[in-house]
C-alpha cells in the first residue's frame, strides 16, 4: 500500500503528452512554449532557441531542422491524397483537373504554417533519439519570468 501511494505521489507532476504536443510545448518539460509567435498571423512563425521553462536547446545540432522538411513533406502528401479522395467522393468522381488542382494547391498554401510548426514538433517529440520527457522539470519554476 505504501509503495502504491509513493508511486502516485511521484506521478503527480507528470503532464500528459497530447495537450503538450497540440500546444507545441517543450518535449522535455512539457511546459515551455516552442514558438514565440502564433501559427497564423501577420508575423512569420518564430521558434524559441531554448525552452523558457527548462532551458533545453531545441536545435540539437546545426541543421537539425532540415529533417523537419521531410516530415512536412510526408504530412503534405498525406493531406493532399486525403483531400483528393474527398473531392472525388463529394463530386461523384469529377474529371476536371482544375478542380483538383485549385482546391489542393489552395489548401496546401493554407496548411503550410500548420505543417511547418507540427513537423518540428513531431521531430522533437517522436523522432529524436535520446530526448525524453523529464517529469522533474515539469514543476513550477520560480526563476522563469
Amino acid at each position: 500500500m505504501i509503495n502504491n501511494l509513493t508511486l502516485m505521489k511521484a506521478n503527480d507532476n507528470r503532464l500528459p503528452v497530447w495537450p503538450a504536443f497540440v500546444h507545441a510545448r517543450c518535449p522535455q518539460c512539457r511546459r515551455g512554449a516552442m514558438f514565440s509567435t502564433s501559427m497564423y498571423g501577420f508575423k512569420s512563425q518564430k521558434m524559441n532557441k531554448t525552452c523558457p521553462h527548462c532551458g533545453m536547446t531545441f536545435e540539437r545540432e546545426p541543421g537539425y531542422f532540415y529533417v523537419a522538411m521531410l516530415v512536412s513533406y510526408a504530412m503534405f502528401v498525406a493531406e493532399m491524397v486525403a483531400l483528393g479522395i474527398t473531392i472525388s467522393v463529394l463530386t461523384g468522381g469529377s474529371r476536371s483537373p482544375w478542380l483538383y488542382l485549385g482546391v489542393i494547391l489552395s489548401t496546401g498554401v493554407i496548411l503550410s504554417p500548420f505543417n511547418f510548426r507540427y513537423s518540428r514538433v513531431i521531430l522533437l517529440y517522436w523522432l529524436t533519439p535520446g530526448l525524453h520527457y523529464r517529469p522533474e522539470l515539469s514543476g513550477d519554476d520560480t526563476t522563469a519570468a
